[in-house]
């Protein structure tokens, strides 16, 4: 259990279960189990990764949350089983049921999610990341099945990610901040940051509701409930919400 609270569980599971939902009427119920398994290894890899990049500002910040802060876990431990979860990922990836297509595109993704750990969360650049791994999810069990690709779709999955980056960082701003981290929410304050997060869960919800007429009416009603509770309680729920809606909004196609 220790090692999964290491990779930031909830979006684990989360990111998890929507490429099982992405996958369950393009594959067998074997074949999208094992799906969401690699897609469950490169989430690992993204979480994990965090937590060894972040440690000594966690430490400086008593994340107490964090295992390797109240030394649940070590650093050494850590790193081995992210080692070992490397190359597991890169073989479901490519010699699973996504094929090299897909594998290719999910280890795409998961790069993006390492990459930022490592680079880009420290730079203007911070959402690129995020938006390329986001659109990516989708997209990838429909390039494994040779099926077409909805252009919103992948835009809807980036304009996901932007908002989803946008809505973590809100709640460690200011520490983030204090540690010299200056993604761009960091260098654009937290007003802005909200805007932001409204402006493009608006623009999400019409691309949403326009390609899924039946479902709008939800989808608006979802959208605007979320939206007010963002803006109430930006630094505790504006991340938990708009992966409910992530959810919801997968539901909505998936089904």
């Amino acid at each position: 259990m220790k090692f999964m609270r290491a990779s930031h569980f909830g979006p684990t599971l989360l990111v998890t279960t929507l490429a099982y939902l992405f996958s369950r009427n393009l594959f067998s119920f074997s074949s999208a189990l094992l799906i969401a398994l690699t897609i469950f290894t490169g989430q690992l890899l993204v979480g994990w990764t965090n937590d060894l990049v972040d440690f000594e500002s966690d430490l400086q910040q008593n994340r107490r949350e964090k295992p390797l802060v109240v030394g649940d876990l070590t650093v050494g431990a850590l790193r081995r089983i992210t080692l070992l979860d490397l190359p597991l990922c890169v073989a479901l990836s490519l010699f699973g049921p996504l094929g090299l297509k897909g594998g290719a595109l999910h280890l795409l993704g998961v790069g993006c999610g390492v990459a930022y750990n490592f680079y880009f969360k420290n730079t203007a650049l911070s959402p690129i990341p995020y938006a390329i791994a986001f659109a990516c999810l989708p997209i990838t069990p429909l390039i494994a099945a040779e099926k077409w690709i909805p252009t919103w779709m992948f835009f809807a999955g980036a304009i996901f990610g932007i908002v989803a980056h946008f809505a973590n960082v809100l709640k460690d701003l200011e520490s983030d901040r204090d540690q010299g981290i200056r993604g761009l929410p960091q260098l654009l304050g937290a007003k802005v940051d909200l805007f932001i997060c409204i402006g493009l869960l608006g623009i999400l919800t019409i691309v949403l509701g326009n390609e899924r007429a039946a479902v709008a009416p939800y989808a608006y009603g979802a959208s605007l409930t979320g939206a007010v509770l963002i803006a109430y309680r930006p630094k505790k729920l504006a991340f938990p919400v708009i992966m409910a809606l992530a959810l919801l909004a997968v539901l909505a196609v998936a089904f």
